[in-house]
């Protein structure tokens, strides 16, 4: 090998190395336990206080695709914990957003299925396993949850969140 390919390789595997350990096999969605709370503003909220939630509401996740309950009506402001059950065999997840960054997730997901998140509005479940997410609805509108492991969104697993304004 001439000293160009050694270096142009070292490169490589540095590179590749990174993108391992972001979307490698370690635990997909595993929160870490005493991070500050996010104040990151996204399309359909913020990352909620648990001690600030107003309202628990589960929601269970099956190998039949489908949420339980496939839609859900909040009011604007609402901090809302959610925990989230996987009654199946296989693995499940939650994620709330907006009905086109879903589908944008979901695709890179086809790409990436072993891809790792930290997210807060992201709750990925092993089967028999429960997960909570807490979340403040700031803004009014129609958004969506998913399960993106890739073909589980394309098989109807989704779901409804309507956000009633004051």
């Amino acid at each position: 090998m001439n000293p160009r390919t050694t270096i142009l390789t070292a490169a490589l595997a540095m590179a590749f190395s990174s993108l391992a350990i972001a979307h490698g096999n370690a635990e997909h969605g595993k929160k870490s336990a005493k991070r500050a709370i996010s104040k990151e503003e996204h399309a359909f909220g913020r990352e909620g206080d648990p001690r600030q939630a107003r309202r628990t509401i589960s929601v269970d996740m099956a190998d039949t695709m489908r949420f339980t309950p496939a839609e859900i009506t909040l009011r604007q402001g609402d901090t809302i914990k959610f925990v989230v059950r996987n009654s199946g065999k296989v693995m499940h997840e939650m994620v709330i957003g907006t009905e086109e960054e879903l589908k944008k997730h979901a695709e890179m997901m086809k790409k990436h299925p072993e891809m790792e998140h930290e997210e807060p509005y992201m709750a990925h479940v092993k089967p028999g396993a429960r997960e909570e997410i807490t979340w403040t609805f700031t803004k009014a509108g129609t958004f969506m949850y998913g399960c993106l492991i890739p073909g589980h969104f394309e098989a109807g697993m989704k779901g409804t969140i309507k956000v009633v304004g004051k």
